[in-house]
């Protein structure tokens, strides 16, 4: 556990001596010594790996180099280098990059290589305690089923071609992380949560696409759900788990559930009444009262007794 302290005012406020101030300002700058070396060798092994990518650039080389950053990062990693965390972390995940990147190419986007890969980030992940290898798993996950990302002419997009099968399975994912990370490790606990909120957040960018778009991915079967249904099962399951998590003690889900909750309401104010000055006017009053709401809502429970170990 990491924690910052102000130690001039502490030492100014008697809480500590001197001498204990200086001790720790010299432990932090070790720390500080370490972090600096460690960035430099990240942006060191980032300039060969794109030289590499110049001098031999096929997909076949990307993920050579990707399988070499990732072993040496894991070797680190096992051998519990402590001093050498963050370049190991960043190894590993460069190197991850990488290899999906390159093996989805040769692959041409191929579903089933495309699951080997989620499973092999997620195995990854686990043996080397990395969240970022936890989220990568849950993105590839989610172009697996259909969800990705596009550029064009300075515009970014976000889209999912099957709406609700990329909601369902998802959901289920975070389900089973959330249920797996009561019962594990906490190291491994720290990765199971992080999947899960990768999951989360993608969750509710599908459902703004469902509740702009509706789904009709069987409609060959007579099966269409329209845009109207996503938003009210969108706003009902937003209301749900926002309780639930002021129930538990939960910030990051009812920041989340908050955040989103104000995002499908404005696309559904702007969708319906337009962008004139009454309903611009009326929005920002109501995100001023909703902003207020959050911060009475973290205020209670920061008070909590429960709400340390449950707000992480």
């Amino acid at each position: 556990m990491k924690v910052t302290l102000d130690l001039t005012d502490l030492v100014a406020k008697g809480q500590i001596t001197r001498d204990e101030a200086d001790r720790l300002a010299r432990l932090g700058s070790a720390d500080t010594g370490t972090l600096g070396s460690n960035i430099l060798l990240a942006f060191g092994t980032v300039a060969v790996a794109l030289g590499g990518g110049f001098l031999f650039p096929t997909a076949q080389s990307v993920i050579v180099l990707g399988a070499i950053l990732f072993v040496l990062g894991l070797a680190l990693i096992l051998s519990r280098a402590v001093k050498w965390t963050v370049f190991a972390q960043f190894c590993v995940t460069l190197g991850a990059l990488g290899i999906v990147g390159g093996v989805s190419y040769i692959s041409d986007g191929s579903p089933l290589v495309g699951a080997g890969l989620v499973v092999g980030l997620a195995v990854a992940a686990a043996v080397a305690q990395s969240g970022l290898l936890a989220a990568l798993a849950i993105l590839q996950l989610a172009l697996v089923l259909g969800a990705g990302t596009a550029y064009w002419h300075a515009s970014y997009f976000f889209g999912a071609d099957r709406p609700a099968v990329t909601i369902a399975a998802l959901a289920v994912v975070t389900l089973a992380l959330f249920f797996v990370s009561l019962r594990v490790p906490s190291a491994y606990e720290r990765i199971c949560l992080i999947g899960a909120r990768t999951a989360i957040l993608l969750i509710n960018l599908v459902f703004l696409i469902g509740s702009l778009f509706g789904d009709s991915t069987f409609a060959d079967r007579g099966l269409v759900i329209s845009a109207g249904a996503f938003t009210i099962v969108w706003a009902v399951l937003l209301l749900g788990v926002g309780v639930w998590g002021i129930y538990v003690n939960r910030r990051w889900v009812v920041n989340a559930a908050a955040v989103f909750g104000a995002i499908h309401f404005y696309t559904q104010w702007f969708e319906y009444l337009g962008p004139n000055p009454f309903a611009v006017l009326g929005a920002g009053i109501l995100l001023v009262g909703f902003g207020l709401l959050l911060r009475w809502i973290n205020g209670r429970i920061s008070q909590s007794p429960a709400s340390a170990p449950a707000a992480a």
